[in-house]
């Protein structure tokens, strides 16, 4: 009798490749859905134009600022304790943060609870890009990551039309719901076999001071880093102040930041369905990413110098911006791949979170620089500076594609 060996693209349909998909679907919605509801839950808070601007930036850092924390504290234990116990903490922790904002009265209560929320939402995707970069066998391993982040990134669009449809503080009920349903299918997800054997090893696990013993590992995290920026540079400036480019750029009606962040996720999800078989073709992950960062750049400069005059058509390029921009999940397990089993969590899961935390210098540079360079100029400087830094990093860092993840550092 014949045997067959089992197709690898079935490891792309297990339970813990799909909760993980979902997993981030929520995780996406519950961080993304203060940008969308920023302008209405401030006004109805008693905020002015210009406070909703100021306030707005000073609430979203200090959900930036929880991230960057929660990276540390998530990818540290899913190294120590394993991928799933930061999949079953973290969304505990932003699914009650998310309920909580439904409730708020004032911006500083708001602050705090976003800043929880950003603990929170810091854990899920490095640990579900760990869990799936080692369950998925070598020969697919660019499906499994960009299968995750496509389905994750509809989370955006599922945050834009609850809050059309639903009350601000209604949006950040389901939001929170969502997570803690997901919790039920948690249960029946399994550990990564390579984490489970790597704990038998007498090795030293989630060591986060470990990036900075030395100045080329040092130098190698801080590669990792920038090259995410250019992804918070899209979602975290571009959408989020759309309304006050649309003015700056003349556009008669008004612009809308919800909409925008949702065109540019919606992109995203073409995007990473597209750079994993992209990789796979090219069989490179530094290709394929630069490849994809060069076409955002473009898009990023047509948004801000292109001369859109209409509403459609900048939400048109926000879309194709997001598309150029959906490297994320490959970009990811480039991360996990560079590092070994017993630092891939701390690595995969902190990486990301200071990238998130980067929107905090940007959102400061940005403030800064509109007074000498306008709000177009001021964008198109940082855009330099952030896409600069990514494609330096990128050119100097090792290529991983078919990298054998059974090793430790």
């Amino acid at each position: 009798m014949n045997y067959k060996e089992p197709s690898p693209y079935r490891a792309l349909f297990t339970l813990p490749v799909i909760v993980s998909a979902l997993g981030f679907f929520v995780d996406v919605y519950d961080m993304l859905i203060f940008s969308i509801v920023r302008l209405p839950s401030l006004q109805s808070l008693g905020l002015s134009e210009a406070e909703v601007s100021k306030v707005g930036g000073y609430i979203l850092n200090w959900q930036q600022a929880g991230l960057v924390v929660g990276g540390i504290l998530w990818g540290v234990l899913g190294d120590k304790k394993g991928r799933l116990s930061v999949l079953f903490g973290s969304i505990v922790t932003y699914s009650l943060a998310n309920i909580a904002c439904g409730f708020v009265e004032d911006t500083q209560t708001y602050a705090l609870l976003r800043f929880v929320a950003g603990v929170g939402l810091s854990g899920e995707i490095g640990a579900a890009m760990t869990l799936v970069s080692e369950i998925v066998p070598a020969k697919i391993r660019s499906l499994g990551p960009t299968l995750v982040a496509g389905v994750g990134y509809l989370g955006a669009g599922a945050a834009y039309l609850t809050q059309e449809w639903f009350d601000w503080r209604t949006a950040y009920f389901v939001g929170g719901g969502m997570g803690l349903a997901l919790l039920l299918l948690r249960i029946s997800v399994f550990e990564s076999g390579l984490f489970l054997k790597m704990k038998q090893a007498h090795v030293s696990r989630g060591n986060y001071f470990y990036f900075f013993t030395t100045w080329p590992q040092f130098v190698k995290y801080a590669r990792c880093v920038a090259i995410g920026i250019p992804t918070w540079f899209i979602v975290g400036i571009l959408a989020t102040f759309a309304n006050e480019f649309g003015k700056a750029l003349g556009i008669a009606e008004p612009v809308s930041p919800g909409k925008c962040v949702m065109f540019i996720y919606f992109g995203l999800t073409a995007g990473d369905f597209i750079s994993g078989p992209l990789s796979q073709w090219i069989q490179s992950r530094r290709k394929a990413i630069a490849y994809l960062m060069a076409l955002s750049a473009c898009f990023a400069g047509a948004f801000l110098y292109a001369g859109v005059g209409s509403l459609s058509s900048l939400y048109a390029i926000c879309f194709f911006a997001g598309l150029c921009t959906g490297y994320i999940g490959l970009y990811l397990m480039m991360v996990a791949e560079l590092y070994g089993t017993n630092l891939r969590a701390t690595a995969t899961t902190s990486v990301p979170s200071i990238v998130r935390g980067m929107v905090i210098p940007m959102t400061f540079a940005f403030q800064s620089f509109k007074p000498s360079f306008g709000v177009l100029g001021a964008a198109g400087v940082l855009g330099v500076v952030c896409y600069g830094l990514a494609f330096w990093a990128l050119f100097k860092t090792e290529e991983t594609f078919g990298k054998d993840l059974g090793f430790v550092e």
